[in-house]
């Protein structure tokens, strides 16, 4: 699912949209009870958005009996693997590597800016399209180290 709970904001973005809280708890909450009824015992779900009522929305999915679990992916630490050093930066060089391994022709890396707040903050500058970090530094090598990183980790967590 490619949206979840996001701030409002004023700043107007093509494509971007957000759901309620409520909707994205009911809807996987449905989704997961049909999957349940189909014999599935267990769920790993991965979220990529650190956003508190994101967060809350999946970590309060119920089933009947099936095992239920939540990764955010941003959770992991990344040190040693990025330069910038920021995981959670918005379109940076975490995502943009990962989407140079997994969907390269997706990626117009021509097109890639570096958004970087002056201070610690989750607002985009001005000058942004929707973005926020250094993508610049991104490359499909890293991105092909993070996936087997983050598939690594979860394996060993949860899938026990």
């Amino acid at each position: 699912m490619e949206y979840g709970v996001n701030t409002a904001t004023k700043m107007r973005f093509p494509g971007n949209a957000t759901v309620r809280r409520k909707t994205l708890h009911r809807w996987m909450n449905d989704l997961l009870g049909s999957w349940e009824q189909a014999s599935v015992a267990q769920f790993i779900i991965l979220t990529a958005h650190g956003h508190d009522p994101h967060q809350e929305a999946l970590s309060t999915l119920r089933t009947r009996s099936a095992r239920v679990v939540t990764v955010d992916i941003f959770a992991l630490d990344f040190t040693g693997l990025l330069e910038s050093g920021d995981a959670q930066s918005h379109g940076g060089e975490l995502d943009t590597s990962l989407l140079l391994y997994l969907a390269p022709d997706l990626v117009h890396m021509e097109r890639a800016q570096d958004y970087v707040a002056r201070r610690p903050s989750r607002v985009l500058p001005r000058q942004s399209p929707g973005s926020l970090g250094r993508p610049s530094l991104a490359s499909r090598e890293k991105g092909e180290r993070l996936y087997k990183m983050i598939f690594e980790r979860i394996a060993t967590r949860v899938l026990v």
